[in-house]
């Protein structure tokens, strides 16, 4: 499986972005992983302390900046993986073999174990 179109002109753009303003020089392995976290990180702020119905009135006005937590998210995991020579359309595919095989249907259905428990 290779990259789709659109991850390829994603890609591209976030590329153009950052050599447009000379910003490579920055973004080595551990501080991209770490954007990530904190990306991540940025996206738990919008859950954290809220139950379920709370999330749910959340979500109806606060769609639009969690959606922009979630790009900058994926905005690090393109460009870490682009600047690691990993395709990681390829990557996504060859985990989820491993984790289809991990959590077979028959005996992982319905439950919310981790695999070394089932």
């Amino acid at each position: 499986m290779v990259m789709t179109d659109d991850f390829n002109a994603l890609l591209e753009r976030i590329i153009t972005f950052r050599d447009q303003r000379d910003w490579k020089q920055f973004h080595n392995p551990k501080d991209m992983a770490i954007s990530i976290v904190l990306e991540s990180a940025e996206l738990l702020e919008h859950f954290q302390w809220k139950d379920s119905k709370e999330v749910e009135n959340h979500l109806k006005t606060n769609k639009n900046d969690i959606a922009d937590e979630l790009a900058d998210v994926l905005y690090w995991v393109l460009l870490i993986s682009n600047d690691l020579g990993i395709n990681i359309s390829k990557a996504l595919s060859n985990k989820m073999d491993k984790n289809e095989a991990k959590y077979p249907i028959e005996k992982t259905k319905g439950k919310h174990l981790k695999y070394t428990e089932i």
